[in-house]
Parts: C-alpha cells; sequence; structure tokens
C-alpha cells in the first residue's frame, strides 16, 4: 500500500490579518488540509546587516509531499515579504486516521 508522506510547513507574517489570509487562501486551494495560526511570537533576526526584533504571527500548514511544491509557490505568491520562512518538516508519525485525512483534503481534484 502506497503511503503519502505528511509534511508540516511554518511561515510567518506580521499581522493577524496576512497570516489567516496565507492560511485561508491555502486550504481553500487544497495545498493544506488545516493550518493554526500562533499569536504573536517575537522574531529576532539579521536583516540587511543589523539585527531586527519584530512581531510576527506563525502560520503552521498540513500538507504532503506531493503538494508541497504547489504550497510553496502559492505562498511565495501571496507572501508580502521578500524572503518568508517557509520551512517543511515530515511526519514521522502519527494518527493514521488524521494522516489519511491530510491526504484525502490535499489531493488534487479533477
Amino acid at each position: 500500500m502506497f503511503v503519502t508522506r505528511a509534511l508540516t510547513v511554518v511561515t510567518t507574517t506580521d499581522s493577524a490579518a496576512k497570516a489567516e489570509e496565507l492560511a485561508r487562501g491555502a486550504v481553500e486551494a487544497r495545498l493544506a488540509a488545516c493550518a493554526q495560526i500562533s499569536a504573536p511570537v517575537t522574531s529576532v533576526y539579521h536583516w540587511r546587516n543589523a539585527i531586527e526584533t519584530g512581531e510576527e504571527w506563525q502560520v503552521l500548514l498540513k500538507t504532503t509531499e506531493e503538494r508541497y511544491d504547489a504550497l510553496e509557490a502559492h505562498l511565495l505568491a501571496h507572501h508580502d515579504y521578500d524572503t518568508p520562512e517557509i520551512i517543511a518538516t515530515p511526519v514521522l508519525r502519527g494518527s493514521a486516521e488524521y494522516l489519511a485525512w491530510i491526504a484525502a483534503e490535499t489531493a488534487e481534484r479533477a
């Protein structure tokens, strides 16, 4: 039996409204089965030769390896950061029913 590998993908943005837009857009396009928004988080990072500190909203999306490229393209097209954080982590284990749900919700439709 072929098992689709699930991924969690994280990105961040600088407002609750933008986080919801990214999350909703990915779920509506079936590029992610669901997304959670955590807020606010404080980010400390190097940017343009300076150390910056900012308040951000983190979006955690559940998808599959097969849909990752399309999800990344979607996030890049709809994100307003020059270099947005987009990091995918494989799900090593999980409830079989939940992982099947992710696969079903993100399957390409004919």
